[in-house]
């Protein structure tokens, strides 16, 4: 029997909080091993208890899911921790910060459950959870403000057709859509997406979206 994901809850709304950890801890191959309300603590928890997984609320008091993040997931960080951030707006800055910070994706908080459980899954997987359409509102949204200075594209580590590949991943393809656009096979476009992540030193699709409008590959 597969040993069930572990997961850590962080959110400062007792309720929400509850909510959650109600809904993943009624999961057979989901485990609910530690709760807390604010980021600091999550830390700590992480730390200790060696999750697999946090979910993470964005704004919360003493150290807010940001910088929770990045000590738990950004670079630099020797064991670091799968995170999935919820918030409550969709095009909210503090969302962008946490991908950046080292988060393998988000989630609204008024997500049903089953999208919920569906997100950790996908997280704790090794994959990355963004939804295409709000990906491409919410990088688009402070690629300007985050771009270098002149925005001179940087991709010259990728051939054509990889850079082709990151371009659809940017605008929120997925890999079957991905396919259909270059005609190709659903594993081509796995093996593209595994090269392109090698050759960039990217952890997952959520960094190499982070990374396409940061060098301003595309806009």
């Amino acid at each position: 029997m597969t040993e069930p994901v572990r997961v850590i809850v962080c959110d400062d709304q007792a309720l929400v909080r509850t909510g959650f950890v109600t809904i993943i801890g009624a999961q057979p191959d989901l485990e609910v091993v530690g709760e807390c309300g604010d980021g600091r603590a999550a830390v700590d928890l992480a730390q200790r208890l060696k999750p697999d997984l946090v979910v993470m609320d964005v704004r919360m008091p003493v150290l807010d899911g940001i910088e929770a993040t990045r000590l738990l997931a950004g670079a630099g960080v020797a064991q670091p921790v799968k995170v999935l951030v919820v918030t409550t707006f969709n095009l909210d800055e503090y969302v962008y910060e946490a991908l950046r910070a080292g988060a393998s994706g988000f989630l609204l908080k008024d997500a049903p459950p089953a999208q919920l459980l569906h997100g950790i899954r996908t997280v704790a997987s090794g994959a990355a959870l963004l939804a295409p359409e709000v990906t491409r509102q919410l990088v688009g949204r402070y690629a300007a403000r985050i771009r270098p200075a002149g925005g001179a594209a940087d991709g010259t580590a990728l051939t054509p057709r990889e850079l082709e590949v990151l371009r659809l991943i940017a605008d929120g393809r997925s890999n079957s859509e991905i396919a259909a656009t270059l005609v190709i096979s659903q594993e081509t476009v796995k093996t593209y997406v595994s090269r392109i992540l090698t050759k960039l030193d990217l952890r997952d699709r959520v960094q190499a979206v982070v990374y396409a409008y940061r060098r301003g590959l595309v806009t």
